[in-house]
């Protein structure tokens, strides 16, 4: 057996790791053996060197026995489904989805994450609903399903714990964008909750990790060929990040715009979004026999009421008073009675006629995290209330002066400065007819043969 220097020293001069070496990383790392220097060290050799996929299927399934494995009925063994979304701007798909995927008659154990640098996280979300608990047991999580069919939560203390280590290093050492890491930390976690079933959406464009459809391919093969190995169905989304999903952006707006959609008002990219993730869902376990079906199925359990049902279910399950569900869950809410509301708005206008090409997520998001809307290392708090509504969409026709962009926010006040970058961020074309028509927001679908 190597010693913990011999094991940095052979992964950096590139050599490929054996079974026997990941798994005494894995346990090192677990137990607390190598310091934090070691695995930043280690971390990094990785990130530069790579590794083939025989090291990448060890070191995630070594992860992912590094703590409890969840165990289900097994009337439920083909049922259990979950998506992963690699982090885009103004993401509320799983709130979305989880319910509306419940409502069809699967069974959604939802791990999710909490926000870090410009992209939000779900966590954080339904963290603005007052009461709403993410820290679940495993038993907990196991009634939920039961009686709501979903739930939406955070890791376990027992679950991956091998991953809560290295996660945090992969941020303050620059590792964060390594293939094999990105694969063993979400496939492990994936691995550990035993699903039968996993979308997973992955992001490309300016707004995400991988600016160009080829990185993003790649990365999606390297998930797919984890997750199919470690038994999970596992099938893949390549969608374009640009600008935001939808037209909120920020905590407390999101989750409204999702209880919107949820009440039949949700916007084309969303729903499309939504649609296309659940309905491979609903194919991968059986209960749609195509893709197309399996879209419709979603897309009635939203418009027609069974998910937001469901939404409000899995709200009380995690700690929400029954009256604050059914006020939220009712057609005429004036959310901000139950929501936190900014001290302040602010509507930013269009600087000329034409057409709207796009808003610069990246941008925006990166603004919005300045005033305190995300937080720039873990365990920082965030403010729910401080977001933006986008008020026009790419192809629409604006005049000169209409408002685009309401910005919610507290003290201090956007700069000077930060206001100009949001006004930069808005494209407007004032000629071109077809300014704003732009791609489809899939660009492919990766269905596992």
């Amino acid at each position: 057996m190597l010693s913990i220097p011999d094991l940095i020293r052979k992964k950096r001069d590139g050599e490929q790791l054996t079974n026997e070496d990941i798994q005494f990383f894995i346990q090192s790392v677990t137990t607390k053996q190598m310091q934090d220097c070691q695995i930043g060290a280690m971390l990094m050799a990785i990130w530069q060197r790579g590794m083939v996929a025989a090291e990448i299927q060890t070191l995630t399934e070594e992860m992912m026995r590094s703590g409890e494995v969840m165990r289900w009925p097994d009337e439920w063994k083909t049922l259990m489904v979950d998506k992963h979304s690699t982090g885009g701007v103004g993401d509320k798909v799983s709130l979305v989805l989880a319910p509306a995927l419940a409502a069809c008659g699967c069974k959604v154990p939802m791990i999710s994450g909490r926000g870090l640098a410009h992209t939000g996280g779900t966590l954080d979300k339904l963290e603005s609903i007052p009461g709403f608990s993410v820290q679940q047991s495993a038993e907990q999580i196991q009634t939920i399903l039961a009686s709501v069919g979903c739930c939406i939560v955070g890791q376990t203390e027992t679950l991956v714990p091998a991953d809560r280590v290295l996660y945090a290093l992969r941020d303050a050492t620059s590792t964060v964008d390594s293939p094999p890491l990105i694969t063993a930390s979400i496939i492990s976690k994936k691995g550990a909750e035993s699903l039968s079933a996993l979308v997973l959406d992955v992001k490309f464009g300016r707004a995400a990790l991988y600016q160009d459809l080829q990185g993003a391919r790649q990365l999606a093969q390297h998930l797919m060929d984890a997750g199919n190995r470690v038994g999970i169905r596992t099938g893949a989304v390549l969608s374009r990040m640009d600008g935001t999903i939808g037209r909120c952006v920020g905590n407390s707006l999101e989750v409204i715009e999702s209880l919107e959609t949820l009440k039949g008002s949700g916007t084309p990219d969303l729903m499309e979004l939504v649609g296309t993730l659940g309905g491979m869902l609903l194919v991968m376990t059986g209960l749609a026999r195509g893709l197309s079906e399996g879209r419709q199925q979603i897309d009635r359990a939203v418009t027609g009421g069974a998910a937001l049902s469901k939404f409000k279910a899995m709200m009380t399950a995690q700690g929400v008073t029954k009256e604050t569900a059914r006020s939220l869950c009712s057609v005429h809410i004036d959310y901000f009675s139950i929501l936190r509301k900014s001290e302040h708005q602010l509507e930013l206008k269009t600087p000329a006629d034409g057409v709207v090409v796009g808003v610069d997520g990246l941008v925006l998001a990166q603004v919005l995290h300045k005033l305190g809307a995300g937080r720039s290392r873990a365990g920082e708090p965030v403010n729910h209330s401080i977001g933006a509504e986008l008020l026009v969409s790419p192809g629409q026709r604006v005049l000169k002066g209409a408002s685009w962009l309401r910005l919610h926010y507290e003290d201090p006040a956007p700069s000077t400065h930060q206001i100009q970058l949001l006004q930069e961020a808005l494209t407007v074309d004032e000629n071109d007819i077809e300014a704003g028509q732009g791609h489809p927001l899939v660009a492919e679908v990766l269905l596992p043969q």
